[in-house]
């Protein structure tokens, strides 16, 4: 069987702080409430997506890798991850903010979890006036500084708050303090990993279990960078019809294509799969003669063993985050 471009089937994740903007913005279908999260592509275990419709639908992306092994991943992924996709994919929308937290790197996740570390990046879709992120430290600390801090209930006047727009994009390594504020909608793309260690959660109660939600201080005291940097904001291009750099790091490489009219994107010398999150307008991607339809809100993988797809624009342009290894 040839591989092709394949969509998922999301799943959907409650969340106390979830709204309604992946149904209202990004037209989801689901009828819970307080949806905060969409997994668009997703190996985490218990939450695989699996491929929406065709001869491929219904297998997870443990079963693609089992079966096609290089051919979906790239040859040299395959060699590094074996049958784990690396990467998780995400929208996520914040009516309320998310809790102030951290993510450990791959060496302690491994032997506190046996994970993959999480590292992530964050791309703004849409946001509120005044909608803001948390992203690392406003001034030096130390870890007995920060204990100070988190002991009498100031931790949230030494971390860095910065006013969000649509197209704002940030990097978050492991050990960097963040938190997603109220009103922002996001695109989220990760190492695959659900390791998350809550510092401070507003004292907020959940009501599907009346009860506080756990943090864990002693767990994030060791992971935590304290480093205080000047710009926390990624700056890009944003040239149309080429890939723009977003975030290049060792666990994932993002792009930012904007496409105006129709072009074609050749693969050949990339030995990875490659996956187009859209965040704005539709398009139409053709491969092997076969038309694939793609609007904002959605998601698409090509395996490595497609080397080449046509993109036309359907609105009068489209902005694809491009990811791969």
């Amino acid at each position: 069987m040839q591989l092709h471009p394949l969509k998922f089937k999301p799943l959907y994740k409650y969340r106390l702080w979830g709204g309604e903007k992946l149904k209202t913005v990004l037209n989801k279908a689901y009828s819970e409430t307080n949806i905060g999260e969409s997994w668009e592509i997703s190996d985490v275990k218990n939450d695989e997506t699996v491929v929406s419709s065709g001869a491929l639908g219904g297998k997870t992306l443990r079963n693609l890798t089992e079966e096609f092994k290089g051919a979906f991943l790239g040859e040299k992924v395959y060699k590094q991850f074996g049958n784990e996709f690396p990467l998780l994919i995400k929208f996520i929308d914040a009516k309320t903010p998310l809790s102030i937290q951290v993510h450990p790197g791959n060496e302690i996740a491994k032997e506190r979890h046996n994970s993959f570390g999480k590292n992530e990046m964050w791309y703004v879709m849409e946001a509120d006036k005044n909608a803001a992120l948390i992203v690392g430290f406003d001034k030096e600390l130390d870890k007995t500084a920060y204990k100070k801090h988190l002991a009498d209930g100031t931790v949230l006047e030494v971390l860095h708050h910065e006013n969000v727009s649509e197209g704002d994009t940030f990097y978050i390594p492991t050990g960097r303090v963040h938190a997603i504020g109220s009103g922002v909608l996001l695109a989220e793309i990760q190492q695959t990993s659900d390791i998350t260690y809550r510092i401070y959660d507003y004292d907020r109660v959940d009501a599907k279990t009346g009860e506080l939600r756990d943090l864990h201080n002693d767990l994030a005291l060791d992971v935590i960078d304290f480093e205080c940097h000047k710009e926390y904001k990624t700056s890009y291009k944003t040239t149309p019809n080429t890939s723009n750099k977003l975030v290049h790091s060792p666990y994932f490489t993002s792009n930012i294509l904007i496409v105006e009219g129709t072009i074609t994107k050749e693969y050949s010398t990339l030995d990875s799969f490659v996956i187009y999150i859209c965040v704005e307008g539709s398009l139409e991607l053709t491969y092997n003669n076969k038309g694939y339809s793609l609007k904002k809100g959605e998601t698409i993988l090509l395996p490595a063993s497609v080397n080449s797809i046509e993109l036309n624009s359907i609105s009068e342009r489209s902005k694809l985050l491009e990811v791969y290894m």
